[in-house]
């Protein structure tokens, strides 16, 4: 079983910085995927940001430029970096991890999910 527990959301005003971090415990052999997740009021949970093992990086093109999502694999921790936020990012942002555990069984687990708001 492999808990994540997320940190960092709140409140921050337009053009704003927020940083979202989100640590794996639980008998974790190797993490692969790690991921951001959003989901606004009435719309669809949808990818922010995904870093794989080997670090490379894909993002939605609404935060492309203004968001980055990076590792500590040492930690199984993932974290995201929000510059110049607007508030359409505002949502609630929950990580995912996707692994395999020291058993040798594959893992894939959510945080619980955290808010962040955009307002002036």
């Amino acid at each position: 079983q492999v808990q994540l527990v997320e940190s960092g959301g709140g409140l921050v005003q337009p053009g704003g910085s927020l940083k979202l971090s989100c640590a794996a415990s639980g008998r974790i052999s190797v993490v692969d995927a790690m991921g951001w997740y959003r989901q606004a009021p009435g719309k669809q949970r949808e990818l922010v940001a995904v870093v794989a093992s080997d670090e490379s990086a894909e993002y939605a093109d609404s935060v492309k430029g203004r968001f980055t999502i990076s590792r500590d694999s040492a930690k199984n921790t993932v974290l995201l970096q929000m510059n110049s936020v607007q508030p359409e990012d505002t949502a609630v942002y929950s990580c995912n991890e996707k692994g395999q555990l020291s058993s040798g069984s594959f893992f894939a687990s959510w945080g619980q999910g955290t808010q962040v708001t955009v307002s002036s």
